[in-house]
C-alpha cells in the first residue's frame, strides 16, 4: 500500500503498450462497488474472497501488467499463483515515503482511513514486518521511492522497463 504499484504500473504499461490491470479496480468492476463500499457493506473477508477470485481470473491472462493490493500475496495460496503466473516484483519504498504517501490519501483506503499519524506509522511498520516474508519471495525488487513527479515517474519507468521487460540491464 502506497509503494506506487499503480503509478509505476500505469507508466510502464503506457510505454510498452501492455494493459495494466489494477486488481482493486478489477474487483470494483466485477463487484459494482468501490473497495471502500465492499469493506463497509460486506467486510474484509468478503473482499479477500473477491480478491482471490479476481487474481485467479487475471492470472490466466497473457501480456498484462498486474498491480495487486499490498495484502494480496499474503493471502493463503495467492503468492504461489502470482509466482507461477509471471514475473513478480517487490516495489520497495522507505517507511518515511510510505507514511507521507499514505497520509495524503488515507481517506480512500479502508484499512487506514481511521488512523491518526502515529497509528498510521505503527500500522505501516507492523504491516511491512508481517508482509516482508511474502514480499521478499518475489522474483525481483525495485526501489519505488522516486515517483513524486512526472520526471521521476518517467525515469523510474525507464529503469523498470530496462530491468524487467527488455532485460537490457546495464553492467
Amino acid at each position: 500500500m502506497g509503494c506506487g504499484k499503480t503509478t509505476l504500473g500505469r507508466a510502464v504499461a503506457r510505454r510498452v503498450s501492455i494493459p495494466l490491470i489494477d486488481l482493486d479496480e478489477f474487483i470494483e468492476e466485477c463487484e459494482g462497488l468501490t473497495v471502500r463500499q465492499i469493506f463497509e457493506k460486506h467486510g474484509e473477508a468478503y473482499f479477500r474472497q473477491a480478491e482471490r477470485d479476481a487474481l485467479l481470473k487475471v492470472s490466466r491472462m497473457t501480456d498484462v501488467i498486474v498491480a495487486t493490493g499490498g495484502g494480496t500475496p499474503c493471502q493463503p495460496g495467492l503468492l504461489e499463483i502470482m509466482l507461477d503466473s509471471g514475473i513478480t516484483v517487490y516495489l520497495e519504498t522507505s517507511l518515511n515515503v510510505l507514511h507521507r504517501r499514505l497520509s495524503e490519501g488515507r481517506e480512500t483506503r479502508p484499512l487506514i482511513a481511521h488512523l491518526n499519524d502515529n497509528e498510521l506509522k505503527e500500522f505501516i511498520t507492523d504491516a511491512l514486518e508481517e508482509r516482508r516474508p511474502y514480499y521478499t519471495r518475489a522474483a525481483a525488487r525495485f526501489d519505488s521511492s522516486r515517483l513524486e513527479s512526472a520526471d521521476q515517474i518517467h525515469e523510474s519507468s525507464t529503469r523498470f522497463i530496462r530491468n524487467f521487460i527488455t532485460g537490457d540491464v546495464p553492467d
